[in-house]
Parts: C-alpha cells; structure tokens; sequence
C-alpha cells in the first residue's frame, strides 16, 4: 500500500500495491502552504512512512497532546474554551522524512517537527488548506485509514 496527499487537491489517496486506487479522503494541509523547514508551520513535501500509529483503540473525539491522551473528548462547548487550539482528535499517523537534507534529519525532519495525518473536529473544514503542517482528516476517515495501512506505509506529500 501506498498514501498520496496532493496539496494542490487537498486530497489523500490510498492506493494498492499494484497503484489502484483504494479510496480518496478529503484533506486540510498546511495554511502556510508547503515547506519543510522547522517552525515554518508548512506541510512537508516528498517521500515519507508512517513512523508510528498512536490512538489505537480511543474513542472518537478524544483529544492528544504531545501525542497522548489527555482524558478529554472534543465537544463544541470544549472548543468554545480553548479557542485557538490546535485540535488532534482520535488517530494519529506520526511521518518521517526519507530523503535527508530535504525533509529528514537537521532543520528539515519531518518527524522532529512532529508532522502527522491527524483527526480533527467536525467543524474543521476539509478542501480547503488551514493545518499548522499537519495533514487534517475527518474522523471517520482517520479511523478508516488507521485500521488500513500498517507502520512503514509509505506517504508521498505532492503539490500537484
């Protein structure tokens, strides 16, 4: 298996083995376009894997902070609260870079910028781009996709 996210379509492609496709969910990428230097808040380009799976088995809805639980599940009056915040719900795909010097290792590593395929809330606007360097899915879609590809799948981030 194999993911494809295309910037310019805001999209995520699961494909097979063979390169047909599996399914297409709708994504948020970056607001800040892409990119692959820290602190640029950009979504990274080019070849990456799934370094790690993390909410295997959570509720939907529940909210991550440095990658762990924190016991709260998103609600809208939860977010009324706490406006601003960067929303990581139910599943996350942790990516490392593959190509060093360009997005894996010194100021451009992909994984060190803690980069992933994330769930968001409901009210977070898919199509459209609007993460912090994240790739955003609906999350149905994550938990989907989650149960589908295993570590080690490779991601390719394009702008096309």
């Amino acid at each position: 298996m194999k993911i494809v996210v295309s910037v310019a379509a805001q999209t995520l492609t699961l494909l097979d083995d063979d390169g047909a496709v599996l399914q297409v969910y709708p994504v948020s990428t970056a607001a800040n376009g892409v990119g692959e230097v820290s602190g640029s808040y950009q979504t990274p380009r080019g070849q990456h894997v799934i370094r790690a799976k993390i909410g295997a088995g959570v509720p939907e809805n529940t909210v991550f902070v440095r990658r762990r639980p924190t016991g709260e599940i998103w609600t809208p009056e939860l977010a009324e609260a706490f406006p601003g915040r960067d929303w990581i719900l139910t599943r996350i795909l942790w990516l490392s870079g593959c190509e060093p010097g360009f997005n894996r290792l010194g100021c451009v590593d992909t994984m060190r910028r803690y980069v992933y395929v994330h769930g968001s809330p409901d009210t977070a606007e898919m199509g459209v781009p609007g993460s912090h360097g994240c790739v955003r899915m609906r999350n149905a879609d994550i938990i989907e996709l989650f149960e589908r590809v295993p570590c080690y799948t490779p991601v390719e981030i394009r702008e096309d």
